[in-house]
Order: C-alpha cells, then structure tokens, then sequence
C-alpha cells in the first residue's frame, strides 16, 4: 500500500523553499583528496545547478600539491567526467569560479599568502569577506589546522568567518575534550561547524518532521507503546582502500560513535520549544547525558564485536578483513559492531535501544525501527499463530522514506489476520531524488546555520558513552573479542543472541 503526496508541479522550482546564501568563498584545504572530489566539488556543482550558489561566489581548493588553477579545474572535471558531460555549458561557467593556492596548513608563510589571495578574491568575486574553511585533512591537523587560521588572522571576524571539521572529531572522550579546548581558543563556538554527513541526508531529518509536525505520533512515541528501537547501517562493500584508518579506528569509532549516535539522539529527543538551532541541539544534548550502555560495569555483555571473513560466490569471491592490502594478518580491528543502550529518562525508561553497523553484510541500507507493545488480548487468529507487533521503519538509505506494519484481517470467511504495509517513497512522492547530505550541509555551513552540525557538548557526551568499551578494547581486548562472520551474511551469530535475551530478533529486510 503507497502513500504519495498531491503534488500538482512535481518540477524542482516548485517544490524547494531555499534560504540564500551570501556572497561568499568557500575554501578547502585537502582539495587534493579523495572527499574534496568524490562529494564537496559534487556537493558544490549542483547546488551550482540548482541556482542556490550566489553569483558572488569563488572556491579556493588548498593542498601541498603544486598544482595551477587550470590544473586544479581539470582534475575536478575529470572527477566529474558523467555529470560535466551532461551539463558541459553550466560546468564550464562553474570552473571559472575554481581557484587553487598551494598551502601547507603547518607553514605561516603559506597562510599568510592565503590570506593575500582571499583578500584579491574579495575584491575580483566580491565575497564580502564572508569566508567557510572546510578542513578535509588529516584528523591529527585539525587543531594546528585551526591555530595557523587564527594566528593569521582569519577567523577573527565571527559573523563572516567559520571553519568546518570533518570527522573523527578525537578518538576518545579525553582527546575530544583536548581538541574542543584548542579549537575554542581560536574561534568562538558558533563559528565551528563539527560535520556529520548523516545529519545532511533528507531521511535523517525527516525524523524530526514525522514526530513534531503530525499528531498522531507524538503520543505514542515513549516508554507506554514502543518496546524496542533498532538502529541498523549496513554496507556491502569492505574496507576498500581505507585500510590505513580503518585499522585505526574500527566500526565504533568510524560508524557508532557518530553517524548511529546521532540518529539516536533525533529518535530519543523531547519535541524543541521552538524550531531553533540551539534549542534542537539542546534536546540531542540532553539525550546524550541520559543515555548508557546496557551494562556499564560489564561491558562486554552488552557488545558484540565482528570482523568480515572470505566470502562471496564462487563467480564473484570476496576476500576477508585480514586479507585486505594494508591491513596486519592477527588485526583485531572490528568491522562490525552491535550493542545494547538505555536512555534513562521519563520518556524510554527500559526501552532498549539496539545499535548495529558492518561492512560486508548482506545488504546496504540504514533505517530506524521502532517496534510497538503487543496487543494486550489477542482476539483474532494470526498467520504464523500470534499476530506480528506494529513497526514503524524509517529508510534512510537507500530508497529513502518509511513504512509502517499494521494487521488486517485476511479475505475470507473466518477472523484471521496478517501484516501488511503502508508505504511512504521520497522518490515517487516528490517527483525527484533527495540531495546528497554535503548538498545540504555545505549550504547551511556557508549560511552559518549550526542546526545540523554537532556541538562540543554533543560530541564529549557521544564519547564519553562508549568510553567503557573503548577502555574495554584496549587494556582487555580478550573480555570483548572478534567474531568472524562470512561476507554477504548479517553478521556473527552472537549479535543475533544479543537480541535472543530479550526474545527479540534483528529486523533482516
């Protein structure tokens, strides 16, 4: 059963409401990396295309490499090969506002000459001095990063500068602490946007929509009617050529900590007092210092850890974690991670929340899923002998939108009932894809709207949640082990036993 919305103009024009963004250069530094040309240049083209970007606009890529401005527009339209062929003549215009300035971020010299080209692109683009730095490098620069902005005098202006961190923002609860106070002492905290490219993607905000604009949720939406929450990213690729931070990192500080942190925190929140960036991160905040994980004193009871073995078919083999170039043959690195958390509030008080997330599962997708109590009295007779608790799932990726599973009764004679669903589709509802997350986040970040970015508060409370496994994994590794599971499998069995206790399962779609 599908629900669609009655769109009379499905056309873009029609069915986008967007802020303007001001006059503005936005610069990257690691423009020679991989993120810069598979999503920010992407990111920053269609909203090119989509007449979002001011006609007082120049990108500036920064990096080590010598690169020239011709050379730097090139490489990015060779990133682009499929959509500059499709759109030559917008493309065309849109490299002109590309720029390239060698920087090594660590060198004031290199800085200071930054400054000198920001100053003749404000004056050649008329930018206004209104100023985005997105650091897309290496983690262990963000805060030399930071410093060598703010002693060369760039981030002094706090309405017309900001500065954007992408992930991991630390490893754990005490070197996030270190880095917000390094940070803060360069720039005031609405200037610092920390990125979460989950919190970009229309599903994940839609969440807040579905709760707080219909009526029909928010009473139900606690303790009295939902039994249990799941959280689920899966992919089917492995490691790829990430080997050399995969083995630093893990699936709990690469997956967990963030991108399933925070879409607990978008499920669990109290409704704002009024639609207010401030006011929203307040509430995330709030559910961050409520939560725990199911067992703290015992971590490991409430942890499963997994790492990807061989796999695949005998036409298309897969190989294991171990197996993967630059990756060591004894790695106890985690590709998988499912755990057990409690939000201890008044309103999910002992309503478990399950979070889970793997690389080379047998399907890609995220979603939400909220599982309601079981009728009190069972009336009806139901195929499979009971009738199946209502769930509400919410797809963030792929096929994007959300499903609700209720009972009905069969045709038929008797009083017999089954589960059907009732559907909701981005795509067939509005006509046309939803926005890639960058989309979204790089136009609010040089709109200077923190309503999607996380605050230094939200990101030490997130930390500070897993400090008991991460402790856990490093002084006593033995007390929560790796789990091999088959590639294209939903993971190690023990994950499914996690939920066995509580006589639950993990929903497989």
């Amino acid at each position: 059963m599908n629900v669609s919305l009655p769109i009379t103009n499905p056309l873009r024009i029609g069915l986008r409401q967007e802020r303007v963004i001001p006059p503005q250069c936005l610069v990257i530094f690691g423009a020679s990396g991989d993120l810069t040309h598979r999503k920010l240049v992407p990111a920053l083209f269609e909203l090119y295309k989509q007449r979002r970007l001011p006609s007082e606009f120049a990108l500036i890529g920064c990096a080590r490499r010598p690169w020239s401005n011709e050379e730097f527009r090139q490489r990015m339209e060779k990133a682009l090969k499929d959509k500059v062929e499709r759109n030559k003549n917008e493309w065309d215009n849109f490299a002109k506002c590309l720029f390239y300035v060698p920087v090594d971020l660590q060198k004031e010299e290199d800085v200071l000459r930054l400054k000198d080209k920001l100053e003749e692109i404000d004056q050649k683009k008329a930018t206004h001095s209104n100023r985005t730095f997105y650091l897309s490098v290496s983690p262990k620069f963000y805060g030399s990063g930071c410093k060598s902005l703010a002693s060369a005098g760039l981030l002094g202006d706090p309405k017309r500068s900001r500065v954007v961190i992408e992930k991991p923002f630390g490893r754990d609860y005490k070197t996030a602490q270190a880095l917000n106070q390094l940070v803060q002492t360069c720039a005031q905290e609405n200037q610092i946007f920390r990125i979460d490219h989950y919190l970009g993607k229309e599903t994940v905000q839609n969440i807040l929509v579905l709760r707080f604009a219909n009526t029909i949720f928010e009473p139900i939406w606690n303790r009295n009617f939902i039994s249990s929450v799941q959280i689920t990213s899966a992919e089917t690729v492995g490691v790829e050529d990430r080997a050399g931070y995969y083995e630093t990192s893990g699936a709990l500080r690469d997956m967990v900590q963030n991108h399933l942190t925070q879409m607990l925190t978008l499920t669990a929140m109290e409704p704002p007092g009024h639609f207010d960036p401030e006011a929203i991160r307040n509430e995330k905040a709030k559910v961050l210092q409520s939560a725990r994980l199911a067992n703290e004193h015992e971590p490991w009871k409430c942890c499963v850890r997994g790492q990807y073995s061989k796999g695949g078919s005998q036409g298309y083999p897969l190989i294991g974690y171990r197996d993967e170039p630059g990756v060591a043959p004894t790695s106890t690195t985690e590709t998988f991670v499912a755990t057990k958390l409690f939000v201890d509030n008044w309103r999910w008080q002992g309503v478990p929340f399950y979070i889970r997330t793997g690389k080379r599962l047998a399907k890609r997708l995220s979603e939400i899923v909220l599982t309601f109590r079981e009728a009190p009295v069972h009336l009806f007779d139901a195929a499979g002998g009971c009738p199946t608790s209502n769930q509400l799932i919410l797809r963030i990726q792929p096929n994007e939108g959300a499903e609700f599973k209720f009972e009905v009764k069969s045709p038929g004679s008797g009083m017999r009932s089954r589960p059907v669903e009732m559907e909701f589709s981005y795509d067939e509802s509005f006509g046309e894809p939803s926005d890639e997350g960058y989309v979204r986040l790089l136009a609010d970040a040089m709109l200077g709207d923190p309503t999607l970015f996380t605050r230094s508060d939200e990101v030490e409370a997130a930390w500070r949640l897993y400090t008991p496994l991460l402790e856990l994994i490093e002084d006593s590794p033995w007390q929560l082990p790796i789990y091999q599971y088959e590639s294209r499998t939903w993971g190690p069995s023990e994950s499914d036993q996690l939920l066995a206790k509580d006589n639950l399962l993990w929903r497989r779609p």
